[in-house]
């Protein structure tokens, strides 16, 4: 009795130490993820003159910056760029679903022969280096005259974007309950009505959750769009990266801050809004009945 007494706050000890240690780690990796962005945050609002001062916090606040951001004067146009990466993402995001859902439904469903082949092939995909493409990609798509054109961003950003839903989709159908596409096979459904009014629908979250990942790796993708768009085309990683000022020798850094935090702030408010779904399409097939 003794022994189990003594025992039992030590347990509780070592679990609250994990705890700890899991909210430390945790605030770590949110800092170092969310200062950049504050840090930018602060650069936008802040005087142009001010632009290199340290003070950790707001200070000499303006909307200069953005007004800036926003001027076509000097030959940006970031409105236009968004526009351009609005629309690159969403085609590649809705094509890359509509061919990962299916493909994932075969391979998680269906035994066919040379299935394993298939999957290893979407796995070399997506492991191979995005920058051993941009020459070969470039020259491909110069001889069909396809640079500076949209398609010249949308089919290497499927490429990127496929293999990822894929991979998560495979695995979250996988884990699906065969009984139920069985149930509505007996009640005399086809194989493609199951997986539309049964398979599809309790997908959702983990299809939801594929689009947003998506989408988001398109919009943010910069070195095959630096090679292969121009200035008509461009998505907004690329019109910033190459932002000019009134004065050609002197980079405009509180311009292009305000130009990044106009960028970046609807993904983190789309991202916020949705975390619920997010998680529940990462967490969901993962506990088997």
């Amino acid at each position: 009795m003794t022994t189990t007494a003594d025992s039992a706050p030590v347990k509780r000890r070592v679990r609250t130490g994990e705890g700890w240690g899991s909210y430390f780690s945790g605030g770590v990796i949110v800092l170092w993820c969310l200062l950049p962005f504050y840090w930018m945050m602060v650069v936008a609002f802040r005087d142009v003159s001010q632009t290199f001062n340290t003070t950790p916090w707001p200070t000499h606040l303006t909307l200069d910056n953005f007004v800036a951001a926003l001027n076509t004067s000097g030959g940006n146009n970031l409105l236009r760029a968004v526009g351009n990466s609005l629309l690159v993402s969403a085609i590649t995001t809705g094509i890359a679903v509509l061919l990962g859902v299916t493909v994932s439904y075969a391979l998680a469903r269906l035994n066919f022969k040379g299935k394993g082949f298939i999957t290893g092939i979407i796995l070399a995909a997506s492991m191979f280096p995005g920058v051993a493409l941009v020459t070969p990609l470039f020259q491909l798509f110069t001889d069909a005259g396809w640079i500076g054109t949209y398609q010249a961003l949308i089919v290497p950003n499927i490429s990127f974007a496929l293999p990822l839903t894929i991979y998560t989709l495979t695995a979250f159908l996988h884990d699906l309950p065969w009984e139920l596409e069985e149930a509505a096979r007996v009640d005399g459904a086809t194989r493609g009505q199951a997986f539309m009014k049964v398979i599809l629908p309790l997908a959702a979250p983990a299809v939801f959750t594929t689009a947003i990942l998506a989408f988001i790796a398109t919009w943010n993708e910069y070195l095959l769009a630096s090679q292969l768009s121009r200035p008509n085309v461009e998505p907004v990683t690329v019109a910033i990266a190459r932002f000019a000022g009134d004065n050609p020798y002197i980079q405009p850094y509180a311009a292009i801050m305000a130009a990044g935090t106009i960028v970046t702030v609807p993904l983190v408010i789309m991202v916020l809004i949705f975390q619920r779904r997010i998680v529940a399409g990462l967490t969901a097939g993962g506990v088997k009945s």
